[in-house]
C-alpha cells in the first residue's frame, strides 16, 4: 500500500523533506553530529576527492564521501530527541521505502547508525576528556512511548527499578532503557568506557541544573549516580542517544553513540576548549567506525 503524501513528504527533487538527501545519496554507515558545524570537521577527514555532495537545510547539514576507502554519510541532527525522531524516520525511509510508488521495499536495507558527541559525566572515576560509549541510553524524553510495542525493545526490568530507586514522579514521561548495537559496542570496547547514559529531555533542569527554577526531583543527579541495578551505573548525560538506539532497534538498524567527555557534574567542573580536542576524538571513532 502507497504511503500517503501527507505522511512521507518528497520534496520536488526527489529528497526527503527535512534531510534534503535523495535516497542513492545515503551510504550504509551514517556518522550523526549535534552540530552543524562539525559536519565540515568530519569531512574534513575523508579521502581525498570523495565527496559527492553538501546539502544544508535548518540543521541539517549532510556530506556523503570516503573515509579510508570506505563510503559513509556524515549528517548533523541539532539537539534532542525530538529532532532524531525526525532524522531516524527519514534516514530509514531513504533505505526502505521506494520514493516512485511509496511502497516499502520487500527487502530491507540495514544501517549502520553512530552519534558522535559531547557530555558530561556524572560519577567520580570518569575523567574529562575521556571516550565514553553509550552500552545503554535511558530516554527521559518519552518520544519511543509514542511507537507501538516499545517493550520489545527495551529493558522494562531496568526501568522499573530505575524509577524505583529514583522516586521518578507520575507527571514525567516514563522512562525507557534502550540498548544499542552489540556489533557498534565491540568496536569501542577496548579503547572506551562502556557506560548507561541518560538521554535528557533538556539542558538545564532535565539534566539537574538549576538557575532560578527548582527541581522537581530534589537531589536529581546524586539519585542518578547513586542508581545500581545488575551491575548497571548512570554514567553520564547527553540528549539524543536512547531515541537513536530505540528507534534503529525498532527499524532493524545497528546504532550507538559514543561521547566525549567534557565536563563532571560530580566534581562541578568542564573544559570549555574541548573543541581543541575534537580532531582527535573523531579520528579515534572513524578510525573504528569503518571496520
Amino acid at each position: 500500500m502507497a504511503i500517503a503524501a501527507s505522511e512521507l513528504i518528497i520534496n520536488d527533487d526527489g529528497s526527503v523533506f527535512h534531510l534534503h538527501l535523495r535516497p542513492e545519496e545515503l551510504a550504509d554507515k551514517v556518522l550523526l553530529v549535534g552540530d552543524p558545524g562539525r559536519v565540515a570537521m568530519v569531512s574534513g577527514f575523508f579521502d581525498e576527492g570523495t565527496v559527492e555532495f553538501e546539502h544544508s537545510s535548518r540543521e541539517f547539514v549532510s556530506v556523503t564521501g570516503r573515509y579510508k576507502g570506505v563510503r559513509l554519510t556524515v549528517l548533523s541532527t541539532g539537539i534532542g530527541c525530538d529532532n532524531i525522531d525526525i532524522v531516524m524516520n527519514e534516514l530509514d525511509a531513504l533505505a526502505n521505502i521506494d520514493f516512485s510508488t511509496r511502497e516499502i521495499k520487500k527487502e530491507k536495507r540495514s544501517l549502520e547508525i553512530l552519534r558522535l558527541g559531547t557530555s558530561g559525566a556524572i560519577q567520580p572515576d570518569i575523567p574529562i576528556g575521556s571516550y565514553l560509549f553509550s552500552r545503554y541510553s535511558v530516554g527521559c524524553d518519552g518520544l519511543l512511548n509514542w511507537y507501538a510495542d516499545r517493550e520489545k525493545i527495551t529493558d522494562v526490568e531496568l526501568e522499573e527499578e530505575f524509577m524505583r530507586q529514583v522516586g521518578w514522579l507520575k507527571q514525567l514521561p516514563v522512562p525507557y532503557f534502550a540498548k544499542a548495537s552489540d556489533e557498534m559496542a565491540g568496536r569501542f570496547e577496548k579503547d572506551a568506557i562502556m557506560g548507561c547514559t541518560v538521554s535528557a529531555g533538556g539542558f538545564y533542569g532535565p539534566q539537574g541544573r538549576v538557575l532560578r527554577m527548582p527541581l522537581a526531583i530534589d537531589g536529581m543527579v546524586e539519585k542518578f549516580e547513586k542508581f545500581s541495578f545488575r551491575g548497571l551505573r548512570i554514567t553520564n548525560f547527553e540528549m539524543e542517544g536512547s531515541a537513536i538506539a530505540g528507534i534503529a532497534a525498532h527499524l532493524g538498524h545497528k546504532a550507538g553513540t559514543i561521547c566525549c567527555i567534557i565536563a563532571s557534574r560530580y566534581a562541578g567542573t568542564s573544559n570549555p576548549d574541548y573543541k581543541a580536542d575534537m580532531k582527535g576524538f573523531i579520528k579515534f571513532v572513524l578510525d573504528r567506525f569503518v571496520q
